[in-house]
């Protein structure tokens, strides 16, 4: 006579968290029983938590279609004990909670995608995340737009049902995605689990009886984590709802801020930015007025070296970047330019008119005062020199 195989009833009976039965093996810390509740994790879902005969339950695995719970210790119960079992409903509840949340989820991308291909599920702590089989990019879609989907399907109180299928007339029903995972063993019937009027999956998981139980759903983050993928990230319950107060208070804080209401951070931050850029072109502007007029000044106090007139002088409030966009764009009056400041360390830029080769510069001025840097034969520039400015510009005016 073939022993008869084990009863899972955590999918078909979720709400069931207190239950008791028969011990059918015990193997150290392993337990099989003849049926169980707890959750065996699988398809995206953590395994429940919770006790049995009084141990804790650290995990529980599917092995060759037998639940197998994990204690925290060897147990003092044997084959043949009726034993009681408590599963973590907190836990267990959050998972009901996510996992029908991603049924709402798929089916909001549905219709923002226009099919249903799966790609991947995971439930986590604080976040869940659902992967669509789907060539679209995440650029193409609002977060925003899945999160008010969501929420409106579990605003409707949609009813959730699971029932078994014949699998070959689930398969044959274009509109049944299979998200029973790598793994899953193949059976004559496969369980379906049905949104009314929003989404039907072939899935193995705990789920909530009505949409409205699952509570707020915050999306959190749409990307493309591979070719073909689009990722939805979201978070439900506790941490959805903290992580709207977390914005909610941000943007009202920066709406005081900025003087205005949170419905007009939108249009105060535009004008924001078209201020600061403004603001920008003006700054960049007088600072080339500041250094034509330094290099105005200097030009009064050229020396020679070697035969060459150079312009030798120290800027300040500027860097050696925009030094070096305004020498690239003015025929310089000496044949050799040279100007130091600093920007966080001393920096030097050399322009010249090609007879001098202004990398030779640049190495000349490294050699005795360190760091490094070069360029083109017409435009270079070093930094890093262990000197002040001002240093540098009385030994190239000394020699």
């Amino acid at each position: 006579m073939t022993e008869e195989t084990p009863t899972n009833r955590s999918a078909a009976e979720p709400y069931v968290t207190e239950f008791e039965a028969t011990v059918r093996s015990v193997d150290d810390r392993d337990v099989t029983l003849d049926e169980t509740y707890f959750y065996a994790e699988g398809g995206g879902q953590p395994a429940d938590r919770g006790t049995l005969g009084g141990y804790e339950v650290v995990d529980v695995q599917k092995r060759d279609g037998v639940t197998v719970h994990t204690l925290d210790d060897a147990p003092d119960f044997a084959p043949g004990d009726t034993v009681a079992g408590d599963v973590d409903d907190e836990h267990r509840t959050y998972s009901m909670r996510a996992h029908t949340a991603s049924h709402v989820v798929y089916g909001a991308g549905r219709k923002l995608f226009g099919g249903h291909g799966y790609g991947g599920f995971d439930i986590g702590e604080e976040r869940v995340r659902l992967d669509f089989a789907t060539e679209a990019d995440a650029d193409e879609v609002d977060a925003l737009d899945f999160q008010r989907l969501a929420n409106e399907a579990v605003w409707d109180d949609r009813e959730v049902e699971w029932y078994e299928m014949d699998i070959e007339t689930a398969e044959a029903d274009d509109d049944i995605v299979f998200n029973l995972g790598e793994g899953a063993n193949p059976t004559e019937t496969v369980r379906i689990v049905e949104i009314d009027g929003w989404d039907i999956s072939a899935c193995g998981g705990t789920h909530v009886a009505r949409t409205s139980e699952i509570g707020p759903i915050k999306v959190l983050d749409v990307s493309n984590p591979g070719a073909d993928l689009v990722r939805v990230e979201y978070a439900v319950g506790p941490t959805a709802i903290e992580r709207q107060v977390d914005e909610t208070r941000a943007s009202t804080r920066a709406a005081e801020t900025l003087d205005t209401s949170v419905e007009g951070l939108p249009e105060r931050a535009e004008a924001l930015l078209t201020e600061n850029k403004d603001l920008k072109a003006e700054l960049a502007e007088l600072r080339e007025e500041l250094l034509d007029a330094r290099l105005s000044t200097l030009e009064a106090e050229t020396v020679t070296r070697d035969g060459d007139e150079w312009l030798v002088g120290t800027v300040e409030n500027l860097g050696p970047n925009t030094v070096s966009d305004h020498l690239r764009d003015r025929d310089p009056d000496a044949d050799v330019v040279v100007l130091t400041g600093r920007d966080g360390s001393t920096f030097v830029v050399v322009g010249t008119d090609g007879e001098t080769d202004a990398n030779e510069v640049i190495g000349e001025v490294t050699d005795e005062f360190g760091g490094g840097g070069g360029g083109q034969p017409t435009l270079a520039q070093g930094g890093g020199l262990g000197a002040a400015p001002e240093t540098v510009v009385d030994y190239l005016r000394s020699d």
